[in-house]
């Protein structure tokens, strides 16, 4: 059984999250897709930690690691590697890719769409094959995740087309005013959490989602794209085959080979728009209103809105409100959410505890 292995990773985004202030999405939708083999593009204003975000859980997860930030100028050689001279000089145009983009494990592209026509044609092999090819270079990589960040997404119908091959999307915003505390204390004395180095165990859980029985929701996952569909959010059939990995990938890391109508709630997230994906927490309501994930928590809740999933995250909120110091404010602020969520006579099993708890460290 593969109970180590999710085990291991829990830990890795737990402790990669310990160190996020209203990031923990950023943290779980990477591992998610580095199950899957699916990559992920991150859209959002300048200054909102994309790029700490990932090279956090980048760290947690261990392997070998690349960062860029590309431009107009960018030049193809500054991403995958330069040119060998000496096997130039024998009329061979091979390239040195080592510490560059096609030796990297999990990779990081800021402002992604900003790549030259020559980038971004070699990108499109390397994400969709994993195979970095250019001149006599032919390279097997062992890309497992690569993570695109921007702005905004692209009009241009070139750039859409490239930005396809990302499947999931992710839309953030500024940490909301009732963070803001909490920002500036990480901020001025950052969470050091040692690395975890999991990437192994990403690996198993990976090769296990391959073999994960799907045919329990094949029929709900039909509906689910003939309803979105119909409600005008523009899906590709490439995009409609491949969401079936990151069912499989959630399913396994929640600790199962077989998906279920809990690991649905994904769906919204190859929707290819903030409103697409608005839209599809709407219409699919009822197909993923089960959710739920012990692992991706905050993930699970925020793209299906169902209140399993909304009892595993403020519970694992209550958690790490009670394992530290103290924080008066903090423990009032998770026990008014519990209560604003839940009646008092409909408290999911897992919430009930937490409360009480909750309850006790308030009184003197």
């Amino acid at each position: 059984m593969f109970s180590g292995d999710v085990t291991a990773v829990r830990e890795a985004v737990a402790a990669a999250q310990s160190g996020l202030v209203d990031r923990e999405l950023i943290a779980e939708v990477v591992v998610l897709c580095a199950v899957a083999g699916e990559h992920a593009l991150v859209v959002g204003p300048p200054g909102t930690a994309k790029s700490a975000a990932v090279r956090t859980i980048a760290r947690q997860l261990g392997g070998t690691y690349f960062e860029y930030v590309l431009g107009r100028f960018t030049e193809p050689n500054e991403i995958f590697g330069p040119v060998d001279l000496r096997r130039l000089a024998d009329g061979v145009v091979e390239i040195e890719t080592a510490g560059m983009l096609p030796e990297a494990e999990i990779a990081f592209l800021d402002e992604v769409f900003l790549g030259s026509t020559a980038i971004l044609n070699t990108l499109l092999g390397l994400l969709n094959e994993r195979v970095f090819r250019r001149g006599a270079t032919r390279l097997e990589s062992p890309l497992r995740v690569c993570v695109g960040a921007t702005n905004t997404l692209p009009d241009d119908p070139v750039l859409a087309a490239f930005a396809d091959r990302f499947l999931v999307r992710l839309f953030i915003d500024p940490v909301a005013d009732a963070l803001l505390e909490e920002l500036l204390e990480t901020a001025w004395a950052p969470v050091q959490s040692p690395a975890a180095h999991v990437l192994p165990s990403v690996d198993r859980l990976a090769e296990q989602a391959r073999a994960v029985d799907l045919r329990p929701v094949v029929q709900a996952a039909a509906t689910a794209v003939r309803r979105l569909r119909h409600a005008g959010v523009v899906l590709s059939d490439r995009r409609v085959v491949r969401a079936q990995r990151l069912v499989a990938a959630a399913a396994v890391l929640d600790g199962r080979t077989e998906a279920s109508a809990e690991d649905l709630w994904v769906l919204p997230l190859i929707a290819p728009s903030r409103e697409a994906q608005a839209l599809a927490r709407d219409v699919l309501g009822d197909l993923i209103d089960r959710a739920r994930n012990a692992s991706l928590v905050h993930a699970a809740e925020e793209f299906s809105r169902g209140p399993q999933a909304r009892a595993e995250r403020l519970a694992l909120t209550a958690e790490k409100v009670l394992g530290g110091e103290l924080d008066r404010l903090r423990v009032e602020a998770t026990l008014r959410e519990i209560d604003a969520g839940f009646a008092a006579d409909d408290l999911p099993a897992v919430l009930r505890d937490a409360r009480t708890r909750l309850i006790t460290a308030l009184q003197p």
